[in-house]
């Protein structure tokens, strides 16, 4: 079999499936996909296949295999201080991987219905100096580390490794969406101390927060752009596919709302109420889990699916004090999120290497670190 020149990333969401086919020799021969909106999760199979028929149609090549981008309202991000007496000993990094070891097993005993798909490392402590990045050997009495344990529910994970495996793909990563995508977007933030990333979903909104560059937590609110949408139908006594495209439309064809007879007023307050609470929930979180205090010592960028029914004509309307960007992603952005991850990973994220492509020593199998 020939070697395949492009990599596929999958982003699976709760309402839309993208895609991106990266050529490996030719970065503009790449190609992307989106499928249509569905609100009924048992459509997802027949969008699934409909792009692998494209992807595999224009790259020529048959697709066995994926990269998997995805979220939960379910998502899980445990913090855990772990530490080692070395007595004067050079610190080595079979030290920091005994370690991280141990903090994962740990994770793993206590959160048996999840699966670890990222390991950061936020902190190295040794000898109460703190250091972002393992420094190079050196005499060493106590080391500590302060590691970030994003997970996955297994659930999830299962369902779409059964939804490939049905048409005969593997799956290589797992990556988490939102994770991966803010360390794509913060590049673009860099002069800004404070940032972070409000996520807004089908059901639900992720908080990714970076504090000088580093990640400081990742938090999930149950509440997404599906929330909206029954809200327009409880009020308004309509269907939730009604309620959907009302939504969609009504900044965009009032003579929609006329002929329905539909205030977009009262529209716009469901909305936007809706929206204020979501990122009143959302400054909330990262006060609490970053000390910040002051309402201008962080910028919220609000992005997702869920936020798209807004724009920046519409900031003045909602009723909410912090300084708020919108960031327009596309199909694109969002794909790419995903190859940089598996170029090129976060100096400070400790990379799990499939055991199936690895014969070496018992560490080697599970963590490979990037300098």
């Amino acid at each position: 079999m020939k070697n395949k020149k492009f990599q596929i990333f999958f982003d699976c969401g709760s309402s839309k499936i993208r895609a991106g086919a990266f050529d490996s020799h030719d970065s503009k021969n790449n190609f992307y996909y989106e499928s249509k909106f569905f609100h009924n999760y048992f459509d997802i199979q027949n969008e699934i296949q409909k792009i692998i028929s494209s992807v595999e149609k224009d790259t020529n090549e048959y697709l066995n295999d994926i990269n998997l981008m995805v979220d939960s309202p379910d998502i899980l991000s445990v913090g855990i201080s772990i530490s080692k007496k070395l007595n004067g000993s050079i610190l080595k990094k079979d030290d920091i991987k005994f370690l991280i070891q141990d903090a994962k097993q740990q994770v793993l005993r206590n959160y048996t219905n999840h699966n670890i798909s990222h390991i950061v490392i936020k902190n190295y402590k040794i000898d109460k100096v703190d250091y972002t990045f393992l420094p190079n050997e050196t005499i060493c009495n106590l080391i500590s580390l302060d590691i970030l344990f994003i997970c996955l529910p297994k659930e999830t994970i299962e369902y779409f490794k059964e939804q490939f495996s049905i048409l005969d793909i593997s799956i290589n990563q797992i990556y988490c969406s939102s994770f991966t995508k803010s360390i794509n977007y913060k590049n673009n933030f860099s002069s800004v101390k404070n940032v972070s990333f409000i996520d807004m979903g089908f059901n639900k909104t992720s908080i990714v927060s970076y504090n000088d560059n580093n990640i400081a937590f990742l938090d999930v609110l149950p509440l997404g752009g599906n929330h909206i949408t029954k809200d327009l139908a409880e009020i308004l006594k309509i269907d939730l596919l009604e309620a959907e495209k009302i939504k969609l439309l009504f900044d965009k064809n009032e003579n929609y709302l006329h002929e329905n007879k539909l205030s977009l007023d009262l529209i716009q307050k469901i909305i936007f109420a809706r929206i204020e609470e979501i990122l009143e929930l959302s400054s909330k979180s990262i006060k609490l889990n970053s000390n910040l205090i002051l309402p201008n010592d962080h910028k919220m960028i609000l992005m997702g699916e869920g936020s798209k029914i807004l724009d920046n004509k519409f900031k003045e309307k909602i009723l909410f004090f912090h300084q708020i960007d919108l960031l327009d992603e596309e199909t694109e952005d969002i794909c790419q999120s995903g190859r940089n991850i598996n170029e090129e990973p976060s100096k400070q994220e400790v990379v799990i290497i499939p055991k199936k492509q690895i014969k070496q020593g018992f560490f080697e199998k599970l963590f490979h670190f990037f300098k």
